[in-house]
This record gives C-alpha cells, structure tokens and sequence, in this order.
C-alpha cells in the first residue's frame, strides 16, 4: 500500500534553515536539510531572494521525480527556549542594559548571544564549525 504524500504547497510552505559562507568574494548558500539544494551568489544583498529560490526550484523538482521531501529538521529539534542560571549581579546589569537601549530581557539576551556568535565565527575561520560567518533562516526573526 502506498502512502499518500502532503501537496507540493505542502512543503513550499515549509521553513528551511540556510547557512551562509564566504567563499573568494562569493557566498555560499546550502540547505543541510534538503541534500544538494546550494548555490552560490556574488552579492550579499541578493542572499535571501536566491536561497528561497533555489530551495523552490529543489522541491519542486524533488517532487516532480516522485523523491521523498525531508521535513526542516530544526523546528523539531530545538525549542528555542533554556534556563540559565546567573549571579544576581548579572541579571541586574542584564535587566539595566536592556531597559537603556528599550527592549525586553529576552530580546537583548538573544542579541548579545547571536552577536558574539556571529564574533566567534568570523574569529575561527579554518575550524569546520566556525567556517559559516553567517547562519539564518529563510525568515527573519524580530528580535524586540
């Protein structure tokens, strides 16, 4: 018996994550989720609009051969959400920080964090890890 699978609408509406590289004055653009879906792009202001594209035109064809389409991994795996313990000290200064610049403690926590990240990666270009600069996702988060 076969199994009936979701419309091509399905999956076309499904959110896959993209990492970005700089490769030689180009960015790379690859989607760990759907196996071969990458490209690479010379302007950086023409990331997003590529990456959607090209992550159109793989399910589209994947479809079209009958292939199995991977659902996006990340929304399974991870929440977005943790508990961290602090110095009270800390959660002060973190609390005051966020009110100065007039946004909520979460949203400042997740700016500092996306930013060193973001330090960490450019700093460790030749380890495997730290070798994508830039890691987003097809849509863009509002951090306030």
């Amino acid at each position: 018996m076969a199994t009936q699978r979701e419309p091509l609408s399905y999956y076309l509406a499904l959110e896959y994550p993209y990492t970005v590289v700089p490769d030689e004055g180009a960015y790379f653009i690859r989607f760990p989720d759907l196996p071969g879906c990458m490209t690479q792009v010379d302007d950086p202001g023409s990331i997003a609009a590529m990456a959607e594209e090209i992550r159109t035109l793989w399910i589209e064809g994947e479809y079209e051969d009958g292939a199995t389409i991977p659902e996006p991994s990340s929304s399974t795996r991870y929440s977005g959400k943790f508990v961290v313990r602090l110095p009270k000290s800390l959660h002060r200064d973190l609390v005051e920080a966020a009110e100065d610049e007039g946004t909520s403690l979460n949203a400042y926590v997740t700016y500092l964090l996306a930013e060193r990240r973001a330090q960490a990666r450019v700093e460790q270009p030749h380890s495997m890890k730290g070798a994508a600069v830039v890691a987003t996702e097809v849509r863009q988060r509002n951090w306030t």
